[in-house]
């Protein structure tokens, strides 16, 4: 069986870790992801992440045994893709979190978007 949305699937993996208190948890390698795990130690959401041939292994942040990510969720999906201009990723983020967004300059949170004038494809929210 051929997993369809590999991104879904490295938040799931994140989530489901968290709600059980890993230290670490394994997902496999795509550039895609190797960039979602540095925004996401960047803005101090994990501890590390390494990889090797295959595998990026993540090292988990807890603070006072409660995970750093409350909540992580997909929004632009193979099914249904969700783009937004510079102006209306204002709207979105909330600053309670991060929106990772896909531009032409790369992955970015959306308030590094938002400095360089740049739109794109809204990946996921971190709070």
């Amino acid at each position: 069986m051929s997993m369809q949305d590999t991104i879904a699937d490295m938040l799931t993996r994140l989530r489901n870790a968290q709600l059980v208190c890993k230290s670490e948890v394994v997902i496999p390698i795509s550039k895609l992801k190797l960039e979602i795990s540095r925004i996401l130690k960047e803005e101090g959401y994990i501890l590390y992440y390494a990889n090797d041939k295959t595998n990026i292994t993540v090292k988990l942040k807890y603070f006072k045994g409660q995970p750093v990510i409350s909540n992580i969720k997909r929004i632009s999906k193979p099914s249904l893709r969700i783009y937004k201009g510079k102006d209306q990723l204002v709207k979105i983020d909330d600053g309670l979190g991060i929106v990772i967004v896909s531009t032409s300059k790369g992955l970015m949170t959306s308030s590094e978007a938002i400095k360089r004038a740049l739109g794109g494809e809204v990946i996921c929210i971190v709070h």
